[in-house]
Order: C-alpha cells, then structure tokens, then sequence
C-alpha cells in the first residue's frame, strides 16, 4: 500500500536505535498504527514524513493485522516499550536525553519516576506540550544537546515537530511517544498483561478513556477494508 515499515524483532529494533543515536545525524523513529495511515492518505506532507523516517515500527495491533493478511509474519513492537527500553539503553551508556510533552504536572511526574526507576538515567531537559513556538524548544534542545528525544505530543503534531527538527538539532535519535506519558506518571494505569499480549491496548485503552473511540473508529475498520481490498487486486 506503499508504505515502508521495518520488520525488525524488537530487540533488533532497539539495536538499529542505538546504531542511530551514535550516527551523524538526526533520525526519526514513527511508531505507526491505522490512525496515521489515515493521516497520511489525506496529508501528503505526512506522508512524507512516513516516507524519509529512519524507522517505523508497527505499534498499531491492526498494522500487525494488516502485514499478516499481506504474508507478513511481524512482530509488533508497542512504542512504550520501544522508548522504555531506549532509555535504559541510554542509561546504560551514559548517554544524555530530554523529554518534551504532556501536561507539566504529568511529565514532572513521568520525570521523577523515571529517574528513579532507570539507575543512571540522565534526563538532561524535559518541557511540556504547551508552548506555541516550536523554535524555543528547538534552540533549548540543541543547548542541552541530548542523544535521545522523546516527543509526547500526539499524532500528526509530534511527527511534524520532529521533522522539523531534522535540519536545526545535533544528531539525536528523536522518537513519538504517544501517551506515553501518561503511563510513566501514573496518571494512567497500563492495560493488564493479558491485553497487551493480545495486543488490545487499544480496546483497553478506549473503555477507560472512551472520548478515544472516535479517533479509533472508523480508522481501525476502513483501515483492514483497505488493506482486504487492496489484496484483493493485487
């Protein structure tokens, strides 16, 4: 449906993470799910974003859904995990990262208990969501000059944040995190093993917090119809 996304496992995916904080540029990890192919088949802008990122994970269950009908056997790699395990990585290694996102008492939180959870974690600069110039950010950023960013503004806006980012910041790895936030905080309870093996963080997600429903539906639903058809006539 042209849109490239990596197969790797998940610990080949935090390899290929690593191998790009240490390269000499700024590279973008999109952790894609049907939401953004909805996106993208109307914004041609962020189509290209999805087209020029350095990585993208199948988050989404309904991605992992879509590859299987295709013949594709992917493991799926939820990016709470992916950013979880980057960060440990990073404290392992010494390496610098900043946070940018959420409400300020939300990542306040999500900073202290990460801190205090990850032994070495050097969380160099955090700043919420709210800021209406993109470029303060960008200059705070390149100052502290972090090897790990992680971005929690939603879909579409924190792509097009680190986008942007590509041509301003020191070579980084810059990663979309979601509510991600949220979880680390506290503020929100994480669905239950059982859920996420199944990969239906979604539909646990939607019950507690059902203003989600219409951003999943009908995206999820058009989303596999797509993918059906577009087999259909392949």
């Amino acid at each position: 449906m042209g849109i490239n996304i990596n197969d790797y496992t998940f610990e080949e995916g935090v390899k290929q993470g690593m191998e790009l904080i240490r390269s000499e540029r700024v590279s973008q990890v999109v952790t894609i799910n049907p939401e953004m192919y909805a996106q993208a088949e109307k914004d041609e802008k962020f189509r290209t974003i999805l087209d020029e990122s350095e990585m993208v994970i199948p988050d989404g269950v309904g991605i992992k859904i879509a590859l299987k009908i295709k013949g594709y056997n992917v493991q799926r790699i939820p990016g709470i995990d992916f950013a979880r395990r980057m960060l440990e990585e990073c404290a392992k290694n010494n390496l610098s990262v900043a946070i940018v996102g959420a409400k300020e008492d939300v990542i306040t939180k999500a900073v202290n208990n990460l801190t205090n959870e990850i032994n070495g974690l050097n969380i160099v600069y955090y700043h919420n969501g709210y800021f209406n110039d993109d470029s303060v950010i960008y200059s705070e950023l390149k100052n502290y000059n972090p090897k790990l960013v992680l971005v929690a503004l939603g879909s579409p806006k924190q792509e097009y944040f680190i986008y942007n980012a590509k041509k301003i910041l020191l070579p980084c790895l810059m990663v979309g995190i979601g509510g991600s936030l949220d979880v680390w905080s506290g503020e929100v309870k994480r669905a239950p093993q059982i859920y996420q093996k199944l990969g239906l963080e979604w539909l646990y997600r939607t019950i507690c917090q059902p203003e989600r429903f219409k951003r999943i539906f009908p995206a999820l639903p058009l989303f596999l119809l797509k993918v059906v058809t577009y087999k259909s006539k392949g």
